[in-house]
């Protein structure tokens, strides 16, 4: 180090704790440079390699970490892609929010998340404390939203995609499939194995409408085949493996003749498979027992869950990929708007899987 970096140091560290962490103006000072050059190596401008190699030691030695925020104040845009969730507890949530990770981060971007609890209000919230910070892009999930929610998404001017639904008018994109279709379809294979008397367990709230899209296939395919609908709604969102013995045991008590019961996920249906290992019934000897979503959970119970399988992580890999290609059509005509119209919904494939539970 030169003997005026030396004092420049020195200067620096005269300036003692009360005077916060180091600033852009004393990297400058240390490597001897003007702050714009700090700015243009921090922003991977151009900058001789000489000089950035010397500013890149300043910034180690005094240990500066670029404000972010007045970054985005400068350049209108963060480093930030938004990312709204109903749980962060579930590992299907999470593993969307690792696909929206792997999609993103090498190109600069970082998740900032906001977990709603299935509460569209917190939403809301979440929505316009987050648009504070001037995310390039947001992710959300679901198809429902406030109407302040969708006027707040529509007036921000960033590429907004949907997740796990698929709206009929979505705000930008979307991103997901049919539950209906999906719920549709485990009913269709459960009667394909003989069942006839089927049941269905599901939560009680109203703001999981995932669950809720789930129980209309099952009623739709239930109507479609002329049998009779045997559903039990119990517990708030999200649902937990201890939701599935309470209500199975309520759906027994008021039609024990059933045969087979499919459950809004994969979570009650293992609570309901252990409430029939306590009563001494098989599964699926004596009831067949189907969830929904292929939780790790699904594998590991005895017997195996038959389920429907989503590419929770896909659904956030090809979002990420959805929000990078907005943002590349809006950095090329400069202009959100003009992207816009190459959006699209985009649809995610699920399947039943087939174990031994039913």
């Amino acid at each position: 180090m030169s003997s005026t970096s030396r004092g420049a140091k020195r200067a620096i560290e005269s300036r003692g704790t009360l005077a916060g962490p180091p600033r852009m103006a004393d990297v400058a000072a240390l490597a001897g440079v003007s702050k714009m050059t700090v700015s243009r190596v921090l922003a991977g401008t151009g900058v001789a390699p000489a000089t950035r190699e010397r500013v890149q030691q300043a910034i180690d030695e005094l240990g500066y970490v670029a404000d972010a925020a007045a970054g985005a104040l400068s350049s209108g845009r963060s480093a930030f892609a938004a990312v709204l969730v109903p749980s962060l507890a579930s590992s299907n949530f999470s593993d969307t929010v690792r696909g929206l990770t792997a999609a993103l981060e090498p190109h600069g971007l970082q998740l900032l998340i906001g977990d709603t609890d299935y509460d569209l209000e917190r939403e809301e919230r979440l929505v316009r404390s987050m648009l504070r910070h001037q995310p390039r892009c947001i992710a959300l999930t679901g198809a429902q939203h406030t109407a302040a929610t969708r006027e707040l998404l529509v007036r921000s001017g960033v590429p907004v995609v949907e997740m796990w639904d698929l709206p009929a008018s979505p705000i930008d994109a979307a991103v997901g499939f049919s539950n209906t279709k999906a719920a549709r379809e485990m009913v269709r294979y459960l009667c394909e194995r003989g069942y006839r008397r089927i049941g269905f367990i599901g939560g009680a709230s109203e703001l999981d409408r995932r669950g809720l899209e789930r129980l209309k296939g099952y009623q739709q395919e239930m109507k479609a085949r002329g049998m009779s609908e045997r559903v039990v709604r119990l517990g708030e969102s999200p649902i937990t493996m201890s939701h599935g013995a309470p209500a199975l045991d309520k759906l027994l008590q008021q039609w024990p003749d059933t045969d087979a019961v499919m459950c809004v996920s994969d979570m009650s249906a293992f609570g309901a498979i252990m409430q029939c290992h306590r009563r001494g019934l098989s599964v699926p000897g004596d009831i067949a027992i189907a969830g929904f979503g292929n939780f790790e959970v699904a594998a590991c119970c005895t017997p195996t869950i038959t389920t429907i399988s989503v590419d929770a992580y896909g659904i956030g890999a090809h979002t990420g990929e959805t929000l990078l290609a907005a943002l590349a059509a809006s950095d090329g005509n400069g202009a959100g708007k003009p992207a816009r119209a190459s959006l699209r919904k985009r649809v995610i494939e699920y399947t039943v899987i087939a174990r031994e539970s039913a």
